[in-house]
């Protein structure tokens, strides 16, 4: 029995063997990911670039803020187009004047990206409101983050907490003398 010995060997360039193999594949990923950080550390918004787009953001936030509670969605398409777009130029100088006042803006450089944070007296800690990355300025601002005004939180100490002092509440009437019900079980008739 003659059988024909073929060669498995292939006419590939070792260039072509490497592209296909996994170290191969992993090279090129790796040289990608290199080239991406090497652009967004080189297009990091510097510290005017980030004030300048976050203070935008928080005015139309506020413009936007009807006073009506959103959730995380709205939020977040809110801010996908703050990115965009630019606030009016017919703002209240008393609302932003009051917004300085009771607010302070602090930057953060990273090495491939930045980050704006707000401080007030109710997050002392600060809470991010942009991150600027591949030179763009991403809003994470959310109405509820900063103080525009200034109140009492107890009415004494032996109260709680005013949960809600910008709201008045509505007055529905007094609760009915309702009575808890127990059962005790079926009755024979």
């Amino acid at each position: 029995m003659d059988q024909n010995k073929k060669s498995f060997r292939t006419n590939e360039s070792l260039f072509h063997s490497f592209l296909h193999s996994c170290l191969g594949k992993i090279v090129i990923l790796a040289g990608i990911g290199a080239i991406l950080l090497f652009i967004a550390h080189i297009t990091v918004p510097g510290r005017e670039k980030m004030t300048e787009e976050t203070e935008d953001n928080i005015r139309q936030c506020i413009m936007a803020n009807d006073s009506l509670p959103t959730d995380k969605i709205d939020d977040f398409i809110n801010n996908i187009g703050y990115t965009f777009t630019h606030a009016d130029s017919t703002f209240d100088a008393e609302i932003w004047e009051a917004f300085n006042n009771y607010n302070r803006l602090e930057y953060h450089e990273h090495s491939f990206y930045s980050t704006m944070r707000l401080h007030n007296n109710f997050r002392p800690e600060g809470t991010r409101v942009g991150i600027g990355i591949f030179g763009l300025v991403i809003p994470t601002v959310n109405f509820n983050d900063f103080l525009l005004r200034v109140g009492p939180i107890h009415k004494g100490y032996d109260r709680g907490l005013i949960q809600n002092i910008y709201v008045e509440e509505e007055y529905f009437g007094e609760n009915p003398g309702i009575k808890e019900y127990h059962y005790h079980g079926e009755e024979a008739d």
